[in-house]
């Protein structure tokens, strides 16, 4: 039986080691298409969270009355209502978000993290954990995707979050606000964040790769009966080299006291 993760474990792992974006390499179409701006990204990974978080807690919740042949409908059921509610208070109270959302924001129902969670993680575990795991994955796809917001709009507005940061006469790069710029983006986001664990596996591979050229070396090339010939060869050598001016000296002795 697989040992249970703690609640402090469960929330940092959606932080890092298994950031949806950045490590699982989900969602992405909302990251790429709002994170033209760091206000829509934040909103949109708030609202994102909220959604994940309720949806989680409710799925827990009624895992024992729904019934396994039409889970991923109820699933769907529930996180829809959430991102309905999320949707209200968007329109009511910050309409600017909500126009500048357009259909991302309802498209959060099929949104991979939320309904892989739902199936992978709250449809398994108490609701404590749930709560848990859905704020991890929330606030790491929040990062990331404000992150990849602020850096796009700085360079391709020379903005952050709405204030003017670059001088005027500092032409913007027009690409980043475009979706070849998302993408350049989110790779080099990617590259630094697992940059740490790739350089480690490339110095184990290299450990590893040595030490088995070492194991072949020894077997073939050293092996027991090679070996003693190669230490017979060498005592001969080294005995010609030695035994040799020995007796070319003994030789002219001889010779000249003939």
């Amino acid at each position: 039986m697989p040992e249970k993760k703690s609640k402090a474990a469960v929330l940092t792992a959606g932080i890092i080691r298994e950031n949806p974006v950045l490590v699982l390499v989900l969602g992405t179409c909302p990251v790429l298409a709002v994170s033209t701006s760091a206000i829509n990204a934040l909103g949109m990974g708030v609202a994102a969270t909220f959604v994940l978080v309720c949806s989680n807690v409710v799925i827990a919740l009624l895992k024992n009355f729904i019934p396994n042949k039409v889970r991923i409908p109820c699933y769907i059921v529930v996180i829809a209502a959430f991102v309905t509610l999320v949707q209200m208070i968007l329109h009511a109270y910050v309409p600017t978000l909500y126009d500048a959302l357009g259909i991302f924001l309802p498209l959060i129902v099929v949104n991979c993290i939320i309904l892989g969670r739902a199936e992978a993680y709250a449809n398994k575990n108490e609701p404590g954990l749930a709560v848990m795991d859905g704020l991890g994955m929330g606030i790491g796809f929040t990062l990331a995707l404000t992150l990849a917001g602020l850096i796009r709009e700085f360079l391709g507005n020379g903005t952050a979050f709405g204030l003017q940061v670059l001088p005027e006469s500092v032409e913007p790069i027009g690409i980043f606000v475009k979706a070849p710029g998302a993408f350049l983006v989110i790779a080099f986001i990617i590259i630094v964040q697992n940059a740490p664990a790739a350089f480690t596996a490339a110095i184990m591979r290299i450990k590893a790769t040595f030490a088995e050229c070492c194991v072949v070396i020894a077997d073939r090339i050293i092996r027991p009966d090679r070996f003693a010939a190669m230490i017979a060869g060498c005592g001969v050598l080294l005995s010609t080299f030695i035994a040799e001016p020995f007796l070319v000296d003994l030789s002219l002795f001889v010779l000249l006291q003939d």
